[in-house]
């Protein structure tokens, strides 16, 4: 019997393993297709930008769709949480039919403070899809000179 032949014979044959894995199919995406775990996955949560300019830092964060009373932007002692929670509801009727649809969006992001933030002069500003929120940096930090060193 050759190689071949077994192989035809193998993949004709019903594998135990595979109806005791079938149910988990769609949670693990073992048959190719889209599983449950990777549509969790995908979970909006924006990826957040932080560049640091002389006088402030500066943390972005890409959420489009939302409204400026969406967000919530807490200090507490050297944590910053911005969070945001939206709750749309779409209604469709029709002499046949009626249809309600739920869509609740919402995210957490927390990032540790230095110390030389000042913590009092936080702002943020939310245009075109994306939140801006400026760190301000305290007068001892803006003095601060920087310093290269050199790898040897």
């Amino acid at each position: 019997m050759s190689l071949r032949t077994l192989a035809k014979r193998s993949e004709s044959l019903p594998s135990v393993f595979n109806d005791i894995f079938r149910p988990w199919e769609s949670l693990f995406d073992v048959s190719g297709g889209s599983s449950l775990l990777g549509k969790l996955a995908t979970v909006n949560i924006p990826a957040a930008n932080i560049v640091e300019n002389k006088d402030h830092y500066e943390v972005s964060l890409a959420a489009p769709g939302m409204k400026k009373d969406d967000f919530n932007i807490d200090v507490e002692g050297n944590m910053l949480t911005i969070s945001a929670e939206k709750e749309e509801k779409k209604e469709e009727k029709d002499e046949r039919y009626s249809r309600q649809e739920f869509n609740y969006t919402s995210f957490s992001r927390s990032f540790t403070l230095p110390d030389w933030v000042n913590k009092e002069k936080i702002d943020a500003s939310y245009e075109n899809g994306l939140l801006k929120v400026y760190l301000p940096k305290t007068e001892e930090a803006k003095k601060q000179s920087s310093k290269h060193i050199t790898v040897k």
